[in-house]
């Protein structure tokens, strides 16, 4: 399996080693666009690899912080409590650049920059960059997706359309436009 992000389209293409698309998923990346230097606030490009997968059996809404669970789920009241948190819900899929000098090392790390797959408050919009440089996800399709990939899967994130797939049916789009228009 791989996974192709296309942050002009804002989606998540999960295909499988044929290439053939698996599902789509509407995603939200870095309000301050596409670059790979730390502390920028901007979603990596290129290949990358997940290394490590947190969270499983939490349950739907589980806070993450510092990749560890709280024992607290996200409820309107928490947001209220907290409210300068960016929210780490669900699981986390922690990527890996495989560029050195672009998205691995030095000052362009990936995994250094802690930069994720994960999922936030369903109140937060998808289709739309708003996120600190992780890719959001909705807390239902990171799951979906946590237990459909292994450790080790590649991860191409490119700034335009991700290349062509094959043709999906409706049944396999999750909150995503066909056509790669915003949301």
């Amino acid at each position: 399996m791989k996974i192709h992000i296309s942050l002009t389209e804002q989606c998540l293409h999960l295909l499988d080693d044929s290439g053939q698309l698996l599902r789509r998923y509407a995603i939200s990346s870095a309000q301050n666009g596409p670059g790979e230097l730390r502390d920028s606030g901007c979603t990596p490009r290129g290949r990358h690899i997940i290394r490590a997968k947190i969270g499983a059996g939490l349950p739907l809404g589980a806070v993450l912080v510092g990749r560890r669970p709280t024992g607290e789920v996200y409820s309107p009241a928490l947001a209220a409590q907290f409210p300068q948190r960016d929210w780490i819900l669900s699981r986390i899929l922690w990527l890996s650049g495989c560029e050195v000098g672009f998205n691995r090392l030095g000052h362009c790390d990936s995994m250094r920059r802690y930069i994720y797959l994960h999922g936030t408050p369903e109140t937060e919009p998808m289709g739309v960059p708003r996120s600190h440089g992780c890719i959001r996800m909705r807390n239902a399709d990171i799951i979906e997706l946590f237990e459909r990939v292994p450790c080790g899967t590649g991860v191409e994130i490119f700034e335009h359309a991700a290349p062509p797939v094959s043709p999906l049916s409706a049944s396999h789009v999750v909150g995503c436009r066909l056509g790669g228009s915003l949301g």
